[in-house]
């Protein structure tokens, strides 16, 4: 008895860490959503409502407006290669990424903030601007 009590324990004690870690490391899990430019896989991290801020262009859509825009923008600049330049991830409620993305139109600075929604993390502001070294 005392055996299948600890195996138990054991088992949910795994799953709860395995969705712990999965949420903690959500700047990966969006920054693997870029990686292979599926705006749909990037959206279904959108809070309903996201601030964009896209080279000149800024404004809040909504989640649906919001993933047409990131499409436009992946599609007219495909992306060759993205690298984590930095990350906050130690804060409860709020997640913070920066990606260099590297494109046939050019380099891109792409930020994106991150807040705790009822325990999950949802984007709420995308900025991409131009690169320069």
């Amino acid at each position: 008895m005392r055996t299948k009590f600890l195996f138990a324990a054991l088992f949910l004690l795994s799953t709860n860490n395995a969705s712990f870690s999965q949420e903690t490391d959500i700047i990966s899990i969006v920054t693997q959503s870029f990686r292979t430019a599926n705006s749909q896989d990037i959206s279904k991290y959108f809070s309903s409502t996201v601030e964009l801020n896209i080279l000149t262009d800024q404004d809040a859509y909504s989640k649906a407006q919001a993933e047409l825009i990131i499409k436009n923008f992946i599609t007219k600049h495909p992306i060759i290669s993205l690298k984590t330049l930095h990350r906050l991830d130690s804060n409860p409620n709020y997640r913070f990424g920066v990606l260099l993305m590297n494109t046939d139109a050019g380099k891109f600075r792409v930020s994106f903030s991150m807040k705790n929604t009822s325990g999950k993390f949802l984007i709420t502001e995308i900025s991409i601007k131009n690169y320069e070294n």
